[in-house]
Parts: C-alpha cells; structure tokens; sequence
C-alpha cells in the first residue's frame, strides 16, 4: 500500500495539523522540536486519525496539552490558545468510543488526564484575585469562560455519545473524573458575579444542564447528595477540589471559590448534610470571619444553613452550637443592617438547640439564656439608634424574640418600654416598618407580661393615642393603606390594654371624645368603646 505525505502547519514552536494529500488531518501537536511517534512516521492511508491512534498515543497527546496548560509554558496567553485549539480538534476528531478507550487495564491514564484537563481548564477560567484585574479583568475571564465552557460541552457531548453507545461501557470512568472540575466551573459561571458576561452565563448554563443529563440527575441536589440512598452523590468530590481553595491562606486567591461552596451547600439539606458537617463547619467559620461585610453575610449564611439542615445532637457534640454562636454574636456590634438581619436570623433558629441542655428545676430563677444576652444587647443598641435601616432591622426581628421568651420577656420590659415608646414617636418612611413592627412588639408584650401592664397604663396609652394623631394628621405621603394599617393595629393595642387594665381605659377615653374634633381618632376610640366588657380579645 503506497503512503502519502502530509503538510505540517506549525504555529511559532508548536507543529499543530497535518494535512494529508487525500483530505485526511493527522495531528503531531509537538513542541520545542519534539514530535510525536504518531508523527514521526509517515501514516498509512486511512490510519492517519487520532480516532485510530492507541490508547497510549492519545494519552501522551493529552498530557502534551495539559502539560501546556500547567507548566512555564502557560505563563504565555499564545501557548495557552494554542493548547486551547489544539484541545478542541483532538476532542472532535477522536471517536467517543476512542476517548475512553485507556479505562482499562494496563492503560488508565486518558481519563485521568481529561480530569486534570478539566482542573487546568477551570483555573484558566477563573476570576483573578480580589484586588487584582479590575472590570476589564472581568471581562476577560469572561472570554475565556465562554471559550472553556463550549470546550466543555463539546466533552460532555462525548460522553452522552458513549453513553447511548453500546461498545463504550467505560464512558463512566471518564465521567467519574470530568464530573467535578466541570461542575465547579458551571456553577463559577453561571451565576450573576462581577466576571461573569451574558454570554459567559449562557454557555456556562448549557455545560451545567448538559451535565446533569449525562449524569442522569434531576436537579443539582440529587447530583449532589445521590438521587438514591444508594448513591453518594458528588458532593464530597466537589468539596475535595475545593479544599486547596478554602483555607486561611488561599480562600482570597480565587474569589470564586467561597460563592460555589456556598451555592453547593445550599443544595443539600436535611438528612445528607449531617455527614458531612466536619468538611463545611470550618469553611463556614473561616468565610464568617472576615473584615468584609459581603463575607460575612455569606458566611452567616452558610452557618444559617448548618443550624437548619443539621440535628440538634451533632451540633451540640464538641461544643459546635457554642463555637457558632459566639463566632456571629460579635457581628452584632457591627451598624451593617444587612449582616445584623442574617446575624438575627441564624440565632433564632440556634437557640432552641442551645437551649436543650438547659432545664428549669422551679426551686428558683430560671437561668438567663442566651436569648436573653442577645435581647439586652438589641435593645442596647435600639435606643440612640437613628440610622432609619438599622431601626427597622431591629424592630423587624423584636417580635420573634419576644415569641421566643413569652413571659420571661419581663426581665426586659422597662428596656423595651422606653424602646417601644420611643420607636412609636419617629416616622418611619411610606412604608412604616418599623412602627408597624413596635405595634405588633407591644401587642405580644401585653399578651405575655399582661400582669405588668396595668401599671404602665399611662405612659402607654398616651403613646399609642400621640401615634394615632399623628397618622390622623400626617401630611406626608404615606399610602392611605399604609395609615389604615397603622391605625388598626394602634386601635388593637388600645383594646388589648384595656384588657390588661380591666376596663381603665374606655373610662379615660371617654373623656376625650368630649373634646376632641378629628373624625379618625374620634372612630378609633369608639372602636375600643364598642368593644363589650369580658370579650376577649382575638390575639390572645
């Protein structure tokens, strides 16, 4: 049989493609002068291509590109398109059943390889440090995200090609290796961040769908935690990437890493994520501690996470309840409302498993509690506050910690007396949050200390009447809805103190209306006037 002689095209160092006499392409991807042996010999008709190479051929050409994408070479943006180029015709020129051919024994390599393309192509993908690139940083990663992610899905495609081939059974192995690195680049991707482009989005998107079809997984969490009981799922291998990504030392260096751990966290839920809480607690910790506000609230995030998706026992074992909640109560100190409203929130869910060790004897004062802590420090805080967000993050979480107390909400109640009163006295914008909120505060006060009550009677009737004068004749632009509300639920409170004094104050204000002229307020007292003697009220 006659052979025939191809060209070799080369680019700088690199001998890139073979162009055969008979239209055959043949690839020689060698460097620096090196050819390989597929190339050193001139090749027979018809066995010119990579599809026919051996598994060990295809291995060494494999390594040759990672080799490019990883060593000094990389350093140079031309070697790396180069390898980019060269990785895409070697992945659409070899057959599916070819690429995996090596799975087996003696030759394991390719897809072991292809795991750690994968890997190089996800750090040459990723966003630059925090303090390095800048918005045309951004854009670039980008770029080069869009350029990976069509890499990747023509992979995938592969896969899915040998999945559906009955001569390829080892398309599993290959997976098993390719499954992780190309899932941690989705989700870098696919999210809305600073690197990431429409188009980087778009394409990221598809490689994300694509994999979770090949994997025969309906959502992200059944990849993640197994579809069955029987699967493990993909997420201990996620969080072994990851790892070098999140410690002390390197967890800034690529500002991806803690956005995927808490994307991946959020999937899996009670009851997988117990085992493994020893892999998430400390990144969570590590993300929570910063001295950047964003970091914080995502690491309180993820912390919220833990506390709900984990049993009470294992977070009770060494001391991990503890161990969280003194890692966010100092955030409390910060006047950042946004991470004091995720602070507020996480703590709610930890106290009733904090407080499971605790049990009341009744031979004598009930231990304070760390809800009790927590309370006295809001309410330390909520007094000089003028900073109309953080007035209304205080006053939006007051009522579960209330609920949260019930009666032993007494050992508060002066504190929160001068709170309430004063909060009533300052507008809060269209929307009246935080009033609303002080309201529903006193309502449930009233209902769990209502022995207390009767003799603050004075000072809280003349605030909550002063509040009802005031909506009665605000001249801003507060929705009509927003004052109807506001004046109900004050109108509430009057009925509900009335209760707690034992009719007091339908005597009182029935002095009013003798002399008072405004239509609402004078509605508003008949309301509690209407109300019969014994009925109880609807909130108690």
């Amino acid at each position: 049989m006659n052979r025939r002689i191809g060209t070799v095209v080369s680019v700088g160092p690199f001998q890139l493609l073979a162009s055969c006499p008979n239209g055959d392409q043949i690839f020689t991807a060698a460097a620096g002068g090196m050819e390989l042996e597929s190339a050193k010999e001139t090749p027979l008709e018809g066995s010119s291509l990579p599809g026919e190479w051996s598994p060990s051929a295809l291995e060494q050409n494999f390594s040759k590109i990672l080799h490019r994408l990883t060593g000094q070479e990389a350093r140079q943006s031309n070697s790396r398109d180069v390898a980019l180029k060269d990785l895409r015709a070697l992945i659409e020129a070899t057959e599916c059943n070819r690429l995996f051919e090596g799975s087996g024994e003696p030759h394991r390599g390719i897809p072991e390889i292809l795991g750690q393309v994968a890997k190089a192509l996800g750090k040459y993908a990723a966003p630059y440090k925090e303090e390095e690139g800048g918005s045309d940083g951004h854009s670039e990663v980008a770029e080069k995200a869009a350029e990976v992610g069509l890499l990747f899905l023509k992979l995938l495609g592969k896969v899915e090609t040998a999945k559906n081939s009955l001569d390829c059974p080892a398309w599993e192995t290959g997976l098993r290796h390719l499954s992780g690195p190309i899932y941690i680049f989705a989700i870098t991707h696919c999210l809305e961040k600073p690197w990431t482009s429409p188009k980087s989005q778009e394409v990221a998107g598809e490689v994300l769908s694509l994999l979770l079809r090949v994997t025969g997984c309906s959502s992200e969490a059944g990849f993640l935690r197994g579809e069955n009981e029987d699967e493990k799922g993909k997420f201990i291998v996620i969080m072994g990437l990851l790892k070098p990504d999140l410690n002390k030392e390197t967890w800034k260096n690529n500002p991806a890493a803690k956005h995927v751990f808490s994307w991946i966290l959020q999937q899996v839920t009670r009851p997988w994520l117990y085992q493994h809480l020893e892999r998430i607690l400390p990144p969570s910790l590590l993300i929570s501690d910063d001295y950047q506000t964003e970091n914080k609230i995502l690491g309180v995030r993820c912390l919220h996470h833990i506390v709900l998706n984990v049993p009470a026992a294992d977070l009770l074992q060494f001391n991990r309840a503890q161990v969280i909640y003194h890692a966010i109560f100092n955030h409390l100190y910060m006047p950042e409302h946004n991470l004091i409203q995720a602070v507020l929130l996480c703590l709610l869910d930890l106290f009733p498993i904090l407080e499971k060790t605790m049990h009341w004897k009744g031979d004598g004062a009930r231990t304070t509690t760390h809800c009790d802590e927590v309370l006295r420090l809001i309410l330390t805080h909520m007094e000089p506050e003028h900073r109309l967000l953080l007035r209304r993050t205080y006053a939006r979480n007051l009522p579960a910690f209330v609920k949260r107390l019930g009666i032993l909400t007494v050992r508060h109640l002066k504190r929160l007396e001068r709170v309430i009163i004063s909060y009533l006295e300052v507008y809060d914008g269209p929307e009246e949050e935080a009033r609303l909120k002080i309201l529903e505060t006193l309502k449930l006060l009233m209902q769990y200390t209502w022995p207390r009550i009767s003799c603050r009677l004075v000072v809280l009737l003349k605030a909550i009447l002063k509040l009802i004068c005031d909506v009665a004749r605000d001249p801003t632009l507060t929705p009509e809805p927003v004052k109807n509300t506001l004046l109900q639920e004050a109108t509430d409170c009057l009925i509900l103190l009335d209760h707690c004094s034992q009719g007091q104050v339908k005597g009182l204000l029935a002095k009013i209306l003798l002399s008072c002229e405004d239509r609402t307020v004078v509605s508003c007292i008949r309301k509690v006037q209407q109300v019969p003697e014994g009925t109880p009220y609807h909130g108690t």
